[in-house]
């Protein structure tokens, strides 16, 4: 199949390089912003908690500009009328078929043709919501793991540029060490 054809409705941003930022001071603020403005959408669905996550929800850590957030809900069984009212405001949601990622509903927020958010939409309960804190956490007061993530996404940013799955997975092993000791 003509590799034109097989990606003609995929969006651009389903494909962008992975690209490592400085640590920006904006980031805090921008998770405060996304957070506050998730849940006011998501609130009339039953979420009581938004949450800022990921590596710009850490001072001083290199990081793909993307504010991460996950919020929790008690089921799915709203997930049309939740993905109808995010689209609104520019939130994109990719399916568990997409994602692969059976346990959370996934949503990319996009503006001029790049990501700027993602939310983990996951119910209440789930085992990954507080190891999610728990990492980011730990590493809030730790210099020397800041460092030492900052080192291993910066190197795996170049291996994987272009495979965001394989970025992803190539973290698992720093992730469970900080997890696990």
């Amino acid at each position: 199949m003509d590799d034109s054809i097989e990606h003609k409705n995929i969006p651009v941003w389903a494909f962008e390089a992975i690209e490592i930022k400085k640590p920006d001071p904006m980031w805090k603020d921008k998770g405060i912003q996304e957070r506050e403005e998730l849940y006011n959408i998501l609130s009339a669905f039953g979420v009581k908690q938004v949450k800022h996550i990921g590596s710009t929800a850490i001072p001083n850590l290199p990081a793909k500009p993307i504010i991460d957030l996950m919020a929790s809900i008690q089921s799915f069984e709203l997930i049309n009328k939740i993905v109808e009212n995010l689209s609104l405001y520019d939130w994109h949601y990719v399916p568990p078929e997409l994602d692969g990622q059976l346990w959370r509903r996934f949503f990319v927020k996009v503006k001029n043709d790049k990501r700027v958010a993602h939310l983990h939409l996951m119910q209440e309960g789930e085992e990954r919501w507080e190891k999610q804190l728990k990492f980011r956490n730990k590493l809030r007061t730790n210099a020397q793991l800041v460092e030492e993530y900052a080192t291993i996404k910066s190197q795996l940013a170049q291996e994987f540029n272009n495979d965001r799955e394989g970025y992803t997975e190539a973290k698992t092993e720093f992730i469970n060490k900080v997890l696990f000791n």
